[in-house]
């Protein structure tokens, strides 16, 4: 929060019990869960930080994106850049 204030950066927060507010996040970490933490098992931090990356190259370079019509999300920033 310090961190943040002194940026000039203001916090806000979900309302209690309202999560629909904060949905792109929460669908988000749905999917981490569900495609890559819950199938790995990790004997030490860099190897989880390592299948984490290649993870997430994956996801936004590889596999296309329904809610974007069927393309990466590398190809959509392309399109918009």
């Amino acid at each position: 929060m310090s961190w943040a204030g002194k940026r000039g950066i203001h916090i806000e927060y979900i309302q209690p019990g309202k999560p629909q507010q904060n949905a792109y996040i929460e669908r988000y970490n749905r999917t981490v869960r569900g495609e890559w933490l819950a199938q790995n098992i990790f004997e030490t931090i860099e190897e989880a930080q390592e299948q984490a990356t290649q993870w997430l190259w994956t996801y936004n370079n590889d596999r296309p994106n329904m809610g974007i019509g069927g393309i990466t999300s590398a190809m959509k920033l392309k399109m918009v850049a």
